[in-house]
C-alpha cells in the first residue's frame, strides 16, 4: 500500500470529537462495521432478515434529522432484524465498500439510510430525502417502511433506556480535522 493510500484511509476528523455521534446509534442497537469484512457478514445473505444501514455523518442534517429521526424511529413497534452503521469521513474502507458493493450506481451521500433484504436494497433514503425534514418526519418515513418490510418486534431499546439517549447535536464545520 501507497503512502497515498494509507493516508486517503485515516479518518477525516478527530475520532474523539466524533466518538458522541457514534454513541448515539450504539445507544439503540446499531452495530459499528470498521472494515469490509463487517460489512459482508452484516449485508450478504442473511436468510430473508432486514438490514438497516446508515452511513453516519459529522454534517447538520445528520445531528439535526437523520440521527435523532432513526433514533425515533426504533420506538416503533416493528423494526428491522439487523442494525449497522459506517461513518463516512471515518470508517472509509467499509464505507467505500457498501457503497461500491450493495449500492452500485447510487450516488453517494452521507448521511444515507438503506434497508437491505439478502444484500439487495428495499429502500433507499438519502442526504437530499432528509436535508429539510424534521427527526419526526424522518422517523414516520422509516417506520412506514418498517411497517412494509419487516416483521421484528420493536422497540430496538426500551423506553426508559430511549430517553436517556444523547443526541449529538454537533456540525462538521466545528469538529477539528484529524492530522494524525
Amino acid at each position: 500500500m501507497s503512502v497515498f493510500q494509507i493516508y486517503q484511509q485515516q479518518p477525516n476528523y478527530d475520532p474523539t470529537a466524533v466518538q458522541p455521534m457514534r454513541d448515539e446509534l450504539i445507544a439503540v442497537g446499531f452495530e459499528e462495521l470498521l472494515n469490509p469484512e463487517d460489512v459482508d457478514r452484516a449485508i450478504g445473505n442473511n436468510d430473508g432478515q432486514t438490514v438497516l444501514a446508515v452511513i453516519n455523518s459529522v454534517c447538520g442534517c445528520a445531528a439535526g434529522s437523520a440521527r435523532p429521526g432513526v433514533c425515533e424511529a426504533l420506538q416503533h413497534k416493528v423494526i428491522p432484524d439487523k442494525l449497522m452503521t459506517v461513518f463516512a469521513g471515518q470508517d472509509k474502507a467499509s464505507t467505500a465498500h457498501l457503497r461500491e458493493k450493495y449500492l452500485t450506481d447510487i450516488p453517494p451521500s452521507s448521511p444515507f439510510m438503506a434497508l437491505f433484504r439478502d444484500g439487495e436494497p428495499l429502500f433507499l433514503l438519502p442526504r437530499h430525502h432528509i436535508e429539510g425534514r424534521t427527526p419526526e418526519e424522518i422517523s414516520q418515513i422509516l417506520t412506514q417502511k418498517f411497517d412494509e418490510f419487516c416483521s421484528k418486534e420493536g422497540p430496538s431499546i426500551t423506553p426508559q433506556q430511549y430517553a436517556q439517549v444523547v443526541h449529538a447535536r454537533a456540525c462538521g464545520s466545528k469538529i477539528p480535522r484529524f492530522n494524525g
